[in-house]
């Protein structure tokens, strides 16, 4: 592993982990895009399941890189970072897809499941069809917390099998989903914790008048612990036998070991919710594909500070162009 301390200096009164979680999410980005070409495309991943993304092609798209971007629980392609992660690469030259996860971003009735952290299946699946449809051969899985999780996982379940992945980049991942849970638990983080659960009932509110019968929601708003809705909801759903299985089995910690491609981690040492320590392992410590940026500030998927040497106040994005440029 090259460890990297990379200088990430934010203002003083961005210094609290929670106003750098929440403050870029209310900077306006809305229109990043405009004038970048978009064209809407559906991967299907297995049996009566779509994923849609959105894709932004280079004129020559099979002489560039390609970033296929995966977002965060109850984010979507439109989330902020999606957009300002795509407008920096696709400037930069590379091709963009920024996807949308089962059910997101509108798209309940493309699928009959939810989704998940363990679903790594459907990002190895759009690799292959990027790479067998499209002749594509310099694929990069970019991911933020909940996506970043996911595509660690599909890079490792890859490993060395499909020469078409040339890396693999993950924002705030949380490769440990117990541990993540029980930090995003705590009293301190409440606001957080209150959010995912409101947004994920809502959700399957409305999968359910989609897919009637499927879901019992008797005693759905009693719910009051995202792990109570995962073992009833999620984890079956899934194919696990419980909540705690789920949690278990869905992290990318088990397979980082089997990591093959140049792999860039970006995590804050002050996240609320992902704890730094699982980034302290023997098996990303000694990693030699894996480069860890962990500065001391940062948030869940913040890291904005006053531009320098000529970038913009997003330094976790600048960072991303940096590395896959480093590797064309």
């Amino acid at each position: 592993m090259s460890q990297d301390w990379r200088e990430f200096t934010p203002a003083p009164w961005l210094r609290s982990p929670h106003f750098m979680t929440v403050f870029p999410g209310y900077w306006p980005r809305r229109r990043l895009l405009t004038g970048v070409p978009t064209e809407s495309r559906l991967f299907t991943t297995e049996p009566h399941t779509q994923l849609l993304g959105y894709c932004h092609w280079q004129p020559y798209r099979t002489a560039c890189q390609t970033l296929v971007l995966v977002h965060g629980l109850e984010g979507c392609s439109e989330s902020h970072y999606m957009r300002g992660i795509a407008a920096k690469a696709y400037r930069a030259g590379c091709n963009v897809i920024r996807m949308n996860q089962r059910t997101c971003g509108g798209t309940e009735h493309l699928t009959p499941t939810l989704y998940n952290s363990g679903l790594s299946l459907d990002y190895r699946a759009i690799v292959q069809e990027l790479a067998r449809v499209d002749g594509l051969d310099r694929i990069w899985l970019v991911g933020y917390s909940m996506g970043g999780n996911l595509i660690l996982k599909a890079a490792g379940e890859i490993g060395a099998s499909d020469k078409s992945l040339a890396g693999a980049i993950a924002v705030c991942p949380n490769i440990d989903p117990p541990q993540c849970v029980e930090a995003l638990e705590q009293p301190r983080n409440w606001v957080y914790h209150r959010h995912f659960l409101v947004e994920l009932k809502a959700r399957l509110r409305r999968k359910a008048t989609l897919f009637p019968g499927k879901w019992d929601l008797t005693g759905l708003a009693s719910i009051a612990r995202l792990r109570d809705f995962d073992d009833r909801y999620t984890a079956p759903d899934g194919g696990y036998v419980s909540g705690a299985d789920y949690y278990q089995r869905a992290g990318a910690h088990h397979v980082i070991g089997d990591l093959a491609v140049p792999t860039l981690i970006i995590t804050a040492q002050d996240d609320p919710f992902i704890p730094y320590a699982m980034f302290t392992r023997p098996r990303i410590q000694r990693h030699p594909k894996i480069r860890l940026l962990a500065p001391r500030y940062g948030g869940h998927c913040g890291f904005v500070h006053w531009g320098q040497k000529g970038e913009d106040s997003y330094w976790a994005e600048n960072r991303i162009v940096e590395f896959v440029q480093g590797r064309r």
